[in-house]
This record gives structure tokens, C-alpha cells and sequence, in this order.
């Protein structure tokens, strides 16, 4: 049981990671592109890589490891597509949007959302 929760609280705190990383990227992609700003976009999108690698790590764990609902849930889920789908675009202050739009996905399919009736 801690594990699952574990889990989940890393995948959540993420979110805060992957969202000020996307954000401070695109902030930092609207000046002028010299040396410092350099280095903070790189910086950024290190934190990024962070987040996704939380992301997708817990997350596959979570879906696929035996610790949530199991794969069937997942795969068959609507929202679970919509989710796996917003992770895969690449424009920053777009992503902050996104990211948002993954956590309503992702409590939406928690509570039993987007699962087609049987």
C-alpha cells in the first residue's frame, strides 16, 4: 500500500517540476538567445527531462507493474490515450497547457472516467 502511494506522489510532484520547467523555458526561449540565455533553456529543459523521466517512469509502474487498476484499464481508458497524447507535444508555454490538461485527464480516469461501458 505505501508503494502505491508513493508512487502516485512522485508521479503528482512532477507535475510542479514539469510545469516550472516548461514555463521558465519558454520564458527564457522569448529573449534574446545569447550565452546566459542559453544556459537557462538548457537548464530548463534538463528539469523537463526530469519530469518526464518521473512521468513515464512512475507511470509505467503504476499502469503496467501490478500497483493500479492494470493494464486492461488503462489501454481500453479514453482519457488514458488523451493523457499519452498530450505528453507528446514539444512547444513550452503550449506544454504548461498541456500539462494541466493531463492532470484532468488523469483524475478524470482515476474515478472511473472514459472507460466504454460493458
Amino acid at each position: 500500500m505505501t508503494i502505491r502511494w508513493l508512487l502516485a506522489a512522485v508521479h503528482l510532484l512532477a507535475l510542479g517540476v514539469g510545469l516550472g520547467a516548461v514555463w521558465a523555458r519558454g520564458r527564457a526561449l522569448q529573449a534574446p538567445l545569447d550565452v546566459p540565455a542559453l544556459r537557462r533553456v538548457f537548464y530548463a529543459d534538463t528539469w523537463w527531462g526530469i519530469a518526464a523521466v518521473l512521468w513515464i517512469g512512475t507511470g509505467l509502474l503504476r499502469a503496467f507493474g501490478g500497483y493500479e487498476k492494470g493494464a486492461f484499464y488503462y489501454l481500453h481508458n479514453h482519457f488514458f490515450w488523451a493523457k499519452m497524447g498530450l505528453l507528446a507535444a514539444r512547444i513550452s508555454f503550449v506544454q504548461a497547457v498541456l500539462v494541466v490538461l493531463m492532470v484532468l485527464a488523469a483524475t478524470a480516469m482515476a474515478r472511473g472516467y472514459g472507460v466504454p461501458a460493458r
